[in-house]
C-alpha cells in the first residue's frame, strides 16, 4: 500500500466518528476489527488459548457495533515482547487497527501499549506489573487485573494474620519486570509486619527445573515458601516442591495463580493445603459471574477460569465503551472508559479515572482435600477477598 493511500485510510478511520449521520451509511457494511493479543504459542500458550475463548465469548454478544459488523482477529504475541510489538505495528500500519485487548506478559503489554497510544488506539490488558497503571501509564491503556501491589497485600497480609507463628519467609522469583514488582511489594509487607525475609532465589523466564531453588529454600528452614512465578513455571515449581515433601515442612503460597485451569492440571493431591492467590474464581456469587459461568458452560462445556474471565470482561467493557461513546474515535472511547462503573466478575467494578486501573477484588484461596470436593472443579475454598490499591498520587502515573 502506498504511503498516501495508507494516510488516507488512517485519516478516514480517525474521522469516522465525526461524520454526519448520513455519511455513516457508506461505512455500514465495512466491518470493525477488534484485535486480541494472545500468547497462542510459546511457553504461555495454555493461557492464550483460554484468553482467546474469553474474548470470543464477548465478541459473540456484539454481532454489530454502531451499525457495523464486528470482526475479531487474534495476534499471537508468542509470549515475546519484541514479536508482539512488531505484529501490533503491522496491524496499525497495514490494517488501521485501533482496538486491542489482552497480553499475557507484562513486558509485552508495556511495549505494545506505547505503540497503541501513539496510534490513537485503545488497549485493555490483564497483566500485573504496577508500571502499566503507574509510571508507564498512558491515556489509551486500561488494566482489569489487580496489579502486583494488591495481589501481594491480599495474600500475604491475610496469611500473616492467620499464621502468627510464621515468622520466616522465603521467596522464589522470576527475574523480569513482573517478578521484581511482586518481590519488591512482598519485601515491603514483610518489613511492615515484622516478619523475616530469610532469602530469595531468582530464576530465568525459561527455567522449568526448580530442584536447586527448592533445595536452597529447604536449607533456609522457612515457615512459609512464597512462589512469585506464573503459569507453567509456578506449576512445575509447586509440583516439584510437593515431591520434595515441602508441604510437610512449611506452608506454601502461590501469589499469582492462573486459577481453575492450573488447579485442574495440578490436582488436589498437589493443591491440598496450598494457599493460592487468584484474580478470579468461578464459584464467587455475583450477578455477572453467574452469567459468565452459564455462557461459558453453554459455549465451551467448561467452567470459566482466570484468563477466560479476564479477557471476556476486558473485551466486553471495551465494546460497551465504544457503544457508549457512539463513535470509533479512540480518544472518545478512552474518555467513555474513564470512570466507568460496571458489573464485573468480582462484583461492582470501577475504572479509576486517575490511572485507568479497575477497582476489583483479589482472592486468597486454599486447596481442598479430595474428600471435601463437591465436584471436579471444587478444588479450592475462598479464605479471604479484598481490594488493595496504591493511591493514584503514589502510583507515578501522569496520564498523557
Amino acid at each position: 500500500m502506498q504511503r498516501r493511500t495508507l494516510l488516507k485510510a488512517g485519516l478516514a478511520l480517525g474521522a469516522l466518528g465525526s461524520l454526519p449521520f448520513g455519511a455513516h451509511r457508506a461505512f455500514a457494511n465495512e466491518p470493525l476489527t477488534f484485535y486480541g493479543l494472545k500468547s497462542m504459542s510459546g511457553a504461555f500458550a495454555s493461557y492464550g488459548k483460554y484468553a482467546d475463548m474469553g474474548s470470543r465469548l464477548a465478541i459473540a454478544e456484539h454481532p454489530e457495533l454502531l451499525g457495523r459488523p464486528l470482526k475479531y482477529k487474534v495476534i499471537d504475541t508468542e509470549g515475546n515482547a519484541g514479536k508482539a510489538v512488531r505484529k501490533v505495528q503491522e496491524a496499525i500500519g497495514q490494517d488501521g487497527a485501533r482496538f486491542f485487548q489482552g497480553c499475557t506478559l507484562s513486558s509485552s503489554a508495556l511495549a505494545v501499549s506505547k505503540e497503541i497510544h501513539k496510534a490513537g488506539g485503545v488497549f485493555m490488558t490483564p497483566v500485573g506489573a504496577d508500571e502499566i497503571t503507574g509510571k508507564d501509564c498512558n491515556a489509551s491503556t486500561f488494566r482489569w487485573s489487580v496489579p502486583t501491589y494488591g495481589a501481594i497485600r491480599e495474600t500475604l497480609v491475610p496469611m500473616i494474620r492467620q499464621l502468627p507463628q510464621a515468622k520466616r519467609w522465603y521467596t522464589i522469583t522470576p527475574q523480569y519486570v513482573f517478578g521484581d514488582a511482586l518481590l519488591d511489594n512482598a519485601r515491603k509487607v514483610f518489613a511492615e509486619f515484622g516478619v523475616e525475609h530469610i532469602g530469595n532465589s531468582y530464576h530465568s523466564l525459561q527455567e522449568q527445573e526448580f530442584s536447586g531453588y527448592l533445595t536452597n529454600a529447604i536449607a533456609a528452614k522457612p515457615d512459609v515458601l512464597v512462589l512469585l512465578n506464573f503459569g507453567s513455571q509456578s506449576s512445575n515449581a509447586l509440583r516439584q516442591a510437593v515431591n520434595f515433601g515441602i508441604k510437610d515442612r512449611m506452608k506454601v503460597l502461590l501469589v499469582w495463580s492462573a486459577g481453575l485451569d492450573q488447579f485442574q492440571e495440578l490436582g488436589s493431591d498437589v493443591l491440598e493445603g496450598v494457599y493460592l492467590g487468584a484474580q478470579y474464581w468461578h464459584q464467587v456469587d455475583t450477578p455477572l459471574n453467574k452469567q459468565l459461568v452459564a455462557a461459558t458452560r453453554k459455549a465451551y462445556g467448561i467452567n470459566p477460569n482466570y484468563p477466560l474471565a479476564a479477557d471476556y470482561i476486558g473485551t466486553k467493557v471495551m465494546l460497551d465503551a465504544i457503544s457508549k461513546a457512539g463513535t470509533f474515535d479512540g480518544a472518545a472511547v478512552s474518555a467513555a472508559l474513564q470512570g466507568m462503573r460496571f458489573q464485573g466478575p468480582t462484583g461492582d467494578e470501577l475504572i479509576r479515572p486517575g490511572d485507568h486501573q479497575v477497582m476489583k477484588d483479589y482472592y486468597l484461596l486454599r486447596g481442598k482435600p479430595q474428600g471435601q470436593m463437591r465436584d471436579e472443579d471444587d478444588l479450592a475454598e475462598v479464605i479471604s477477598a479484598g481490594r488493595s490499591f496504591v493511591e493514584v498520587d503514589h502510583t507515578g502515573c501522569a496520564l498523557a
